[in-house]
C-alpha cells in the first residue's frame, strides 16, 4: 500500500472510531475514568517530578559550578536531596510561623463582631436596616464554642483524611509509587531524556522530531520561569504587606500578608480579594484606617509591580494581561489551582506557536507587517 492509501485507510479508520465513540460516550467515558484510575500513581509521581524539576535544575547548575569534577549522578543525588530539605523547611516554617498567626487572627475576628455587633446593630437600624432576630441568633451563641469546635472539627477532619489514607491500601499504595515514579524520574532524567529522543527520531522524521523537542523546551522553560517568578512575588509582596500594615499600625498585618501571598497565584483577581478581604478585616477592627489600608496595600502593590517585579521576577511568561487573566480563569475553572498554576505556562507555549505559525506564513506569502497596516 502505497502513502497515499495508508492516509486515506487511517482517515476512514479514524472516521468509524470516532462515529463509534460517539455512539457509545458512557462506556468510552466509564473506559477513560478506569484507566485515569489505573494510572493515577504514574500521572502523580510525573506531576511531583514536574515541579521538583525546576529548583532541582537550579541548584544542580550550581553545584556543578562548585563541583565541577563531580559526576552528574551525585550532583542530580545532591541537589535532589536538597530541594527535598527546601520543600520541607518550607512547610516546616509554614506550621511554625504562619498557622498559629492565622488561627490567632481568626480568633480575633469571632471576638471583635461578638463586642461590636451592639453598634453595628444600631447603625444599621437607623438606616432602617431590622436587625433584631439577626441580633438575637447573635446573642445566643457562644462564640468561643462556635471557635473551639471549628478548629476541633478541622483537626478532626484533617486526622480522618490521614487516617482513612493510611488505613486504604490502594490510597497508600498510590502514594508509595507516585514518590517512588518521582524519585526515579528525576534521578535518571538525563537518561530519559536521551531516551526520549532517540525513540522520537527513530520513529518520526528529523523535522517533526525537532519540533516535538523544541515544544518540550518551550514547556519546560515556560513554566520554570512562570514558578520561579510567582514565588519570588509571593515571598516579596507578602514581606511588604507585612512591614508597611505594621509600620502603619493597620490590624491583621499578619493575616492580610498571607492572603496575600497565597492570592498572588491567581494573577489580577487575587490581588484585588487580598485587598478587599484586607479594608474589610481593618474596617471591622477600625474603622477609621479602613482608608489607610486601602492606599497602604495599592502604594505596595504599585511600587511592586512598578519598580521591583520587572527587576527581581521579569515578564515571567512574557503574556499579556488579557491572555494571563483568561488562562487563570479557565484554569480554575477546570482543575482549580493545579489548573491555574498549569495553563498560564502552557498559553504562554500555544500563543508561542501561534505567533511563529503565524511568522512563517506571513514569510512564505511574502507578506512583511507593514503591508498589514493601513
Amino acid at each position: 500500500m502505497d502513502k497515499k492509501g495508508k492516509q486515506q485507510f487511517l482517515l476512514v479508520a479514524f472516521g468509524v472510531a470516532l462515529y463509534a465513540a460517539l455512539m457509545n460516550l458512557n462506556e468510552v467515558a466509564a473506559f477513560l475514568t478506569r484507566l485515569a484510575t489505573l494510572f493515577t500513581p504514574v500521572i502523580i509521581g510525573l506531576l511531583m517530578a514536574f515541579v521538583l524539576s525546576v529548583p532541582m535544575q537550579g541548584i544542580a547548575g550550581r553545584l556543578t559550578r562548585l563541583m565541577p569534577k563531580a559526576k552528574e549522578k551525585h550532583i542530580d543525588l545532591l541537589s535532589l536531596l536538597l530541594t527535598l530539605l527546601c520543600v520541607v523547611i518550607v512547610v516546616v516554617l509554614l506550621c511554625v510561623l504562619a498557622l498559629p498567626q492565622l488561627a490567632a487572627s481568626l480568633k480575633s475576628i469571632g471576638t471583635l463582631v461578638r463586642e461590636n455587633w451592639p453598634d453595628w446593630a444600631r447603625l444599621l437600624s437607623d438606616h432602617g436596616v431590622d436587625t433584631s432576630e439577626l441580633t438575637d441568633r447573635i446573642a445566643a451563641l457562644d462564640w468561643k464554642t462556635v471557635l473551639e469546635k471549628a478548629l476541633t472539627g478541622a483537626g478532626a477532619l484533617i486526622d480522618s483524611v490521614v487516617d482513612l489514607a493510611g488505613t486504604t491500601v490502594s490510597a497508600v499504595a498510590n502514594v508509595t509509587f507516585a514518590i517512588v515514579i518521582m524519585f526515579y524520574v528525576l534521578l535518571d532524567r538525563r537518561s530519559l531524556a536521551k531516551q526520549s529522543r532517540r525513540l522520537l527520531y527513530a520513529n518520526l522524521s528529523e523535522r517533526k522530531a525537532d519540533q516535538v523537542c523544541r515544544i518540550a523546551r518551550l514547556t519546560h522553560t515556560s513554566y520554570a520561569r512562570f514558578l520561579s517568578g510567582q514565588c519570588v512575588e509571593v515571598v516579596i509582596l507578602g514581606t511588604m504587606i507585612f512591614l508597611a500594615f505594621s509600620l502603619c499600625g493597620i490590624p491583621y498585618a499578619g493575616l492580610t500578608a498571607a492572603l496575600t501571598a497565597a492570592f498572588a497565584f491567581v494573577p489580577y483577581i487575587g490581588a484585588l480579594a487580598s485587598c478587599a478581604i484586607g479594608v474589610l478585616l481593618t474596617l471591622l477592627a477600625q474603622p477609621e484606617k479602613a482608608l489607610l489600608c486601602l492606599i497602604v496595600y495599592q502604594a505596595v502593590q504599585f511600587t511592586e509591580n512598578q519598580f521591583i517585579y520587572p527587576h527581581v521576577v521579569g515578564s515571567s511568561v512574557g503574556l499579556a494581561p488579557l491572555w494571563t487573566l483568561l488562562a487563570a480563569l479557565l484554569g480554575g475553572k477546570l482543575f482549580g489551582l493545579v489548573g491555574i498554576v498549569f495553563f498560564i505556562p502552557l498559553t504562554a507555549v500555544v500563543l508561542q506557536l501561534v505567533h511563529e505559525h503565524t511568522a512563517q506564513q506571513l514569510s512564505e506569502k511574502k507578506l512583511d507587517r507593514e503591508d498589514l497596516i493601513e
